[in-house]
């Protein structure tokens, strides 16, 4: 444990209306940069503007907005205060619950080495000055409020300013004084000297009365804080005399632990998000999958009574696991698919995708006739996700191919392999579909076998997943607003808060540390997501590093995009000498591949197809690689390419149809049809000289006139 400094002093941020100039892809073009990586400042040439301005007017649909401190209400008492939360307390400064109210413009708290207690509060109801004295150092006074009992029904509101927008710098990360200004923990930063007393709430009215009239004359004493575990925050203790106190942490996996205490430069609405989390990974939330939960972390409103109660009823009980599920509770999860989503149209501009197509191998053709219809046919709904056909006898083929490699000490299996009598086979298998049974196993296989990797690489990973808990990320805030609207429609990610959207929240928070390069962008949340229906958090990041490095995501990722601009090239290769009626199709029409097609790469697909069909989509992907989506890209152009060089086609008909969210007639024809075409060594090997060509363009610097 570290010496804490003789002195800190600790700016609290102001708000700022633009803080994050990233928003969804359903923005404004100038407000799409959510998928560039903050890493780097340099102008984006014409093609990537181009990318950014389609992706936004083709991406997501709901309609999003960025997280702004701008004030959003008339009403001046529910004006949005990003800086502490609705259910913020200062139960440790007095034994009664006080409310937030900002109307300065900063403060500094200094904190000394020896703690010594504040001054002793003679009446609070009048502006007097709280001190602390740190050594040789000038006391450090806080005016208190006047008494206001119209306010948060009667009780006192203590007046604190507005904050900075990031700590001064302190001389280690473990010496900050300051626990947290989050809206719903209280994480015994500063504690009472005295022994815990029942909460307002659950006082009798008569000493619920005799506390409005009089408040204690308390001894302040602040206590520094140990960054503790992720999972657990600081139980309830008495005040220790020396601030490097050690509290023990519940965590049955000492190494992931998350800072409690702000880092040094962090900002402190950043802080708040990660503490929240923290926080809440603890204790849990009540009725997980099944309520909505409550907000907590994004535009918070100003701490009122109701608030800070339905926060409180909003955290998991001791009971919480072991209740049992009450009827309407049973009601709604019945209602789930074998994916755990919920029976609700989820999309818009759903189209069929047809099978008839995709009897015919990719071949050289001609233009169909110019008197076809423009716009594909639409579905009302998407279609159930029920069990696919032969599967039973498919799980005991899988059965027979897998065997175990290794277990734990437990007995439990750590890892799978193909047995090599059947590793002919795997190919035809994958195309036909993995049980779902069996495709947690078979993607761990696959991505060893493309990777080179195995069990000691993924627990390497893991262990760096737990390490960068600990670390602060400057995409906190804008993980966080993406989270929530992540595969919201799934019952692990319904609830605010709930296991899947805070394991979610770690996941991206390590990733977004992993690369600096790549940072954090909005198309990283369907990926994840989806990998933890399968995996747990550590698994689910040592997946994305192996995606990262290995499936050469880094180039979808990293600024400028160039792996997307090369599966793009490589595309148009493919349509300019398979379907040259097509290609010329969009280059009369001026519409850009990387218009319709920017989504689709970004997110592996992730948004554009039912969820079975993903699956089997990201099946093909661990094994084939990064050719699988240009071929899944190719596959709708083929599909669709009469609609496309109709008659009656415009710009506007073909960017609409080919940005709209696909479901295929039949799965087993889509795979099979990609099956042919990957399985074409011809081809594949010119979808290998078109990337080299790419790179001698890009060398060149005429790249961006190869594009379409």
């Amino acid at each position: 444990m570290e010496t804490p400094s003789s002195s800190t002093t600790l700016a609290l941020p102001k708000q700022s209306p633009s803080r994050h100039p990233r928003s969804s892809p359903s923005s404004t073009a100038s407000s799409v940069p959510e998928l560039y990586s903050s890493s780097t400042g340099r102008e984006r040439s014409s093609t990537e503007s181009a990318i950014f301005t389609i992706y936004s007017m083709y991406g997501d649909d709901e309609e999003q907005t960025s997280w702004t401190a701008s004030s959003t209400f008339e009403d001046p008492s529910k004006e949005l205060d990003l800086s502490l939360g609705d259910s913020f307390n200062y139960s440790n400064f007095f034994n009664q619950r006080t409310s937030y109210v900002s109307n300065t413009d900063t403060s500094y708290i200094d904190l000394s080495s020896d703690m010594k207690p504040f001054g002793t509060l003679s009446n609070p109801h009048d502006r007097t000055q709280l001190s602390a004295t740190s050594n040789g150092s000038a006391n450090s006074s806080y005016p208190l409020p006047l008494s206001n009992h119209a306010n948060s029904h009667g009780r006192d509101t203590l007046e604190l300013p507005t904050r900075s927008k990031r700590v001064p710098p302190i001389p280690t990360r473990s010496q900050s004084a300051l626990t947290s200004c989050s809206s719903s923990i209280d994480l015994d930063a500063v504690s009472p000297p005295v022994s815990h007393l029942t909460p307002p709430h659950n006082r009798p009215p008569s000493l619920l009365r005799s506390r409005e009239r009089h408040v204690p004359e308390p001894t302040l004493v602040l206590t520094l804080p140990q960054p503790m575990s992720s999972l657990i925050p600081p139980s309830p203790q008495t005040p220790s005399s020396s601030p490097t106190t050690k509290q023990q942490s519940k965590l049955s996996s000492p190494s992931s632990k998350t800072s409690l205490v702000p880092s040094e430069g962090e900002d402190l609405d950043a802080f708040h998000v990660r503490s929240t989390y923290a926080h809440l990974n603890a204790i849990g939330v009540r009725g997980d999958g099944y309520e909505e939960g409550v907000e907590r972390t994004r535009a918070r409103i100003r701490a009122s009574r109701g608030s800070e109660l339905r926060a409180e009823a909003a955290l998991a009980g001791p009971s919480e696991k072991s209740r049992d599920l009450e009827a309407e509770e049973l009601n709604v999860l019945s209602s789930l698919d074998r994916y755990g989503f919920f029976n609700v149209p989820s999309h818009d501009r759903l189209v069929l995708l047809p099978s008839g197509p995709l009897h015919k191998r990719l071949t050289s053709v001609r233009a169909g006739s110019k008197s076809a219809p423009s716009h594909a046919v639409s579905v009302s709904s998407l279609p159930a996700a029920s069990s696919p056909r032969k599967e039973q006898m498919r799980i005991a083929k899988w059965d027979r191919m897998l065997e175990i490699i290794s277990r734990d000490g437990g007995g439990n299996v750590e890892s799978w392999g193909i047995k090599a009598s059947k590793a002919h086979k795997l190919r035809q298998r994958v195309y036909k579909g993995i049980p779902d049974r069996w495709r947690r196993a078979a993607w761990e296989v696959l991505m060893n076998r493309f990777s080179k990797s195995g069990r000691m690489a993924i627990e390497e990973l893991g262990n760096h997943y737990l390490q960068d808990l600990e670390k602060p990320s400057s995409y906190d805030i804008q993980i966080d607003l993406d989270v929530p609207r992540t595969i919201s429609g799934h019952v692990m990610f319904r609830t605010r808060y709930g296991l899947g959207q805070r394991s979610l929240f770690h996941v991206l928070h390590s990733f977004s540390l992993r690369c600096h390069q790549c940072g954090y962008v909005q198309g990283m949340g369907p990926i994840a997501a989806t990998l933890l229906c399968y995996f747990e958090p550590e698994k689910v990041y040592a997946a994305l590093s192996r995606l990262h490095d290995t499936y050469n995501m880094h180039t979808i990722f990293a600024p400028g995009f160039p792996g997307l601009l090369q599966a793009i090239y490589v595309q148009e290769r493919i349509m300019e000498s398979k379907m040259p009626d097509v290609y010329a199709a969009f280059k009369k029409h001026m519409i850009s591949t990387t218009s319709y097609a920017t989504k689709w790469y970004i997110t592996l697909f992730a948004n554009s197809v039912p969820f079975q069909t993903q699956l089997r989509l990201w099946d093909a992907y661990l094994l084939e690689g990064e050719d699988l989506f240009i071929a899944v890209a190719i596959s709708i152009v083929w599909v669709y390419r009469d609609h496309i060089t109709s008659s009656s086609a415009n710009f506007e008909t073909i960017l609409s149809l080919l940005s709209s969210f696909f479901v295929p007639e039949d799965d087993d024809s889509l795979l099979s049809w990609i099956e042919r075409m990957l399985g074409d060594k011809k081809l594949r090997s010119q979808m290998a000289q078109w990337r080299q060509d790419w790179t001698a363009l890009v060398a060149s610097g005429k790249d961006g006139e190869a594009l379409l």
